[in-house]
């Protein structure tokens, strides 16, 4: 088991350099399978994710090089076989794989995914695109077999914004006859980064990153070279610490419209931001005053980063409100929280935090990857030393966090018992 030990109180200064993002790079691996050719994908964080999803690509005997930040992905050989139970629940973003898979040969088996417990976490409206697009899907307990003679495209509105069922359903109509219209489509920036790879591929894809997606399908794809988006739920996650605990903390390689919600709340409670083109300059500041979020699907603030925030909040003059609208499990860091000395209590799907408080070191644990970050984030800001366990759950989505954050002068360090 591997395990943080941090000790709280640091002033971090110095320079955080964002990695390529997780929730696209999870979707760009399995969506380089379309392609018939080479693909090289740049900016990839080595995380546990993409570490596990390049495991699936193997078993499919499909060939990848590793250099530094980049993967090199050739499809050529690749055999289409059934994705088994322990590559599946590594990861919820294995199920990309099925829209791959079907989209390129017309099936796909696999198991449900896996990832954090953070709420229930259907794929019923994957499948019901699947289904539109001329699929039939059988289920034995945890395994799915999606198949179709042919795929047409098709008119489909999703009854959720999701992000995942937008990406799914993309994967699967590239390849698609004729064309299929994506209606209440998920925005994320990670959206129209998976569809700028498949269209440098040939694919044929307008309106990503608004509500209406319209894709032509297309017989064949080729290799290009992409580059994955940064991290904007990264970035976040250390600006929340800069406000902490920062002293002209410079958060770098960043896009600082993709987090405008978050940005505009820590001013509102006084944080210092200095917002250039590419990075954001935080310092922590005495006296914040208390506020109320609400997670929304982007562009509204989001559920990546209400933990965090959460944390910062304890920090807060007075009573702040978290509103918790997309996982219903989404604060189980809460009890930690509490343990370390905060005012936090939650009533259906609303956190009230009374503050400011002092926190205090404690054994925690990350019940999931966010949580992961509000317990490092309250971990650098309490008095002692904290220890967290479950930290598998922090490296699925933040690369070299112990390195990055001793750079700039935590005191922090990973072990393994």
């Amino acid at each position: 088991m591997k395990l943080l030990d941090i000790i709280g109180g640091e002033e971090l200064t110095g320079t955080i350099r964002i990695s390529g993002a997780k929730n696209s790079s999870v979707a760009l691996i399995p969506a380089a399978i379309l392609c018939d050719e080479e693909v090289t994908i740049c900016n990839v964080p080595e995380i546990s994710d993409t570490d596990n999803l390049c495991d699936i690509l193997k078993a499919l005997d499909v060939e990848t090089k590793r250099a530094s930040e980049s993967i090199i992905i050739n499809p050529k050989k690749m055999k289409n076989i059934e994705i088994k139970e322990s590559f599946s629940t590594k990861l919820r973003a294995s199920y990309y794989f099925m829209g791959a898979l079907l989209g390129k040969y017309k099936k796909a088996e696999m198991y449900f995914p896996g990832g954090c417990s953070i709420g229930a976490r259907p794929i019923d409206l994957h499948l019901k695109g699947f289904e539109a697009l001329g699929a039939t899907v059988k289920s034995e307990g945890n395994k799915y077999t999606v198949e179709a003679e042919e795929l047409k495209g098709a008119n489909i509105y999703l009854d959720i914004a999701s992000v995942g069922a937008t990406i799914n359903i993309m994967l699967a109509a590239v390849r698609a006859k004729g064309k299929t219209i994506i209606d209440n489509a998920a925005k994320e920036p990670e959206i129209v980064n998976v569809a700028t790879f498949l269209n440098n591929m040939g694919a044929k894809i307008r309106g990503a990153g608004t509500s209406t997606i319209k894709i032509e399908g297309v017989d064949h794809l080729h290799k290009c070279f992409h580059e994955v988006i940064p991290d904007r739920i990264e970035a976040g996650t250390y600006i929340i610490i800069g406000a902490l605990c920062g002293k002209d903390l410079k958060i770098d390689n960043i896009i600082p419209e993709h987090i405008e919600s978050l940005l505009s709340k820590l001013e509102e409670i006084g944080v210092k931001l200095e917002i250039g083109s590419d990075y954001v300059i935080v310092s922590k500041r005495d006296n914040y005053k208390s506020t109320n979020i609400k997670t929304l699907v982007y562009p509204g603030f989001p559920t990546d980063l209400q933990q965090p925030f959460t944390t910062l909040l304890t920090q807060c003059n007075g009573k702040s409100k978290v509103t918790e609208t997309i996982w219903e499990n989404r604060f189980m860091h809460v009890p930690y929280l509490v343990d370390m000395g905060a005012d936090v209590t939650v009533k259906n799907q609303t956190a009230t935090i009374m503050g400011p408080t002092k926190l205090k070191g404690r054994e925690v644990v990350a019940t999931d990857l966010r949580a992961g970050a509000a317990m490092v984030a309250a971990a650098l800001v309490a008095k002692g030393k904290t220890r967290i366990s479950n930290v598998e759950h922090i490296l699925r989505g933040y690369e070299n966090i112990v390195e990055k954050l001793k750079n700039v002068g935590a005191k922090i360090e990973s072990l393994e018992i």
